[in-house]
């Protein structure tokens, strides 16, 4: 049986009770038999999902929406601290929790796998939460995004593993203590929290670190930041069990061979000397490498490994990861949220393996001020792997302007790498103009992690008018 419900999460008051992080863990304490409330910005399919669990979601953030007995206001790193609920509860002297706290107190007592890394953190939460739902082990999980396949991105679970993504970008993941601790890469990003390669990898270490007595680091073994990562933890902690997985040599899980089967790969990787063979239902080099992680992080719990290899093939995707959209005058549109140059490049790779002849054209919509002002012209160059592409105006997200900062500079960069693009300014008219671009045949990609996402069915409808 899993733990019950922290004392001090009884009746907790989550603030942006929407986000990806926080409706998990709401989720899960519905679900625990706890009383959620919360509020968001808008309303959202989230919202209504939390309120079917029993959960009060308010829409907008006004004092009154706190309840006098909340026993904790949960929020996250991106409320501010002029939120009238947060200033509310410091008149009541409501506890505030930080959603990464939260999330730790419902992790403890259960073997926890803890997800890390730049990129695919998602996927690989997301492929270990089915394969071992799959195995009858019942896990617990919380996702920072949809599964295709239960259409949730958290729940409570009878088993005694707990899956998490464990977010590094505002060094929250120093709050677990995991059995086992995968990272997938290690890359400069996250700007505002990190000035260095050099702090990103103490702050890798320092979650290294928290793994419990007699737990597992799984590590890739290719990536050059998580290697320079491994070097540093085989030093600091000697007694620690790591282990590398990927295509190097020296992996430990060394994979032998990634075959393209259209949407899906063939993965073979070598174990102890014998070779094991599985299928990805995703397509791309990238998210074999993930399905790898996950295959080594289970080992690492005692899970057969062929058992898990077959389980891991019934992953289906993760929305807005590669997701299809649909298709329409034999056009087909897929999302993605790529937003990082390194991931853009690796979702494009993968397309273009899965297009064949056929042409690859993107819609892309930067995020952040502050990653287009670092990482820009690795952004505009990933785009050169496209077609054609058009290119939005940056999403804020949270941020403020930063002067001179503009998609202009990833523009710049793709064409200076051989790139077509186009600037559109008014997103309403993308739909239009990438109808008209569009042959049959053709792939659309809209990538972006912010609401780009909204024009892959307005595309559609165009194509099908």
């Amino acid at each position: 049986m899993a733990p019950g419900i922290p004392a001090a999460m009884e009746r907790p008051h989550f603030i942006g009770i929407g986000g990806a992080g926080m409706s998990g863990i709401a989720k899960i304490l519905a679900q625990r038999g706890a009383k959620v409330a919360g509020s968001d910005a808008k309303e959202s399919p989230t919202a209504e999902a939390l309120r079917a669990l029993g959960a009060t979601v308010h829409i907008g953030h006004a004092a009154g929406h706190l309840a006098d007995d909340a026993t904790c206001v949960v929020v996250s790193s991106a409320i501010r601290a002029d939120n009238p609920e947060l200033v509310r509860a410091g008149e009541l002297s409501v506890p505030v929790v930080h959603r990464s706290d939260a999330l730790a107190s419902l992790m403890h007592g259960l073997r926890s796998i803890a997800v890390a890394g730049t990129h695919g953190k998602t996927t690989t939460t997301s492929m270990l939460a089915v394969a071992l739902s799959e195995l009858g082990l019942d896990p617990s999980y919380a996702i920072g995004g949809d599964l295709a396949g239960p259409g949730t991105n958290a729940t409570h679970g009878e088993g005694d593993i707990f899956v998490a993504e464990a977010d590094e970008s505002d060094r929250s993941f120093h709050k677990y203590d995991p059995d086992v601790a995968i990272v997938l890469n290690a890359e400069l990003d996250h700007h505002a929290n990190y000035a260095s390669m050099d702090e990103i990898h103490e702050s890798f270490e320092t979650f290294a670190g928290k793994i419990v007595p007699g737990g597992t680091l799984v590590v890739s073994a290719d990536q050059s930041g998580a290697v320079e990562l491994t070097r540093r933890v085989r030093a600091a902690l000697p007694a620690l069990t790591v282990v590398t997985y990927g295509e190097s040599e020296a992996a430990d899980v060394r994979v032998h061979k990634i075959t393209p089967r259209g949407l899906t790969s063939e993965v073979t990787v070598v174990l102890g000397g014998k070779f094991l063979t599985f299928t990805v239902s995703v397509p791309g080099r990238h998210y074999a490498l993930n399905a790898v992680a996950a295959l080594a992080s289970g080992i690492a719990l005692g899970i057969p490994a062929h058992n898990l290899a077959s389980a891991l093939g019934k992953y289906t995707g993760v929305k807005r990861r590669l997701q299809l959209k649909g298709e329409a005058a034999g056009v087909q549109v897929i999302d993605s949220y790529a937003h990082h140059p390194t991931e853009m490049a690796a979702d494009l790779e993968a397309m273009r393996g899965a297009a064949s002849d056929a042409r690859l054209l993107v819609v892309f919509q930067p995020h952040l001020f502050s990653r287009t002002q670092e990482l820009g012209t690795e952004m505009g160059q990933a785009l050169a792997l496209a077609d054609a592409s058009v290119v939005l105006d940056i999403y804020p997200a949270r941020e403020d302007p930063v002067p001179g900062v503009t998609s202009a500079l990833i523009i710049d960069a793709a064409r200076a790498a051989g790139a077509d693009v186009t600037a559109v300014h008014d997103k309403a008219e993308v739909p239009e103009a990438v109808a008209g671009m569009a042959k049959p045949g053709d792939l659309v990609l809209t990538m972006g992690a912010g609401d780009v996402t909204d024009l892959g069915p307005q595309i559609l409808d165009h194509l099908s008018s």
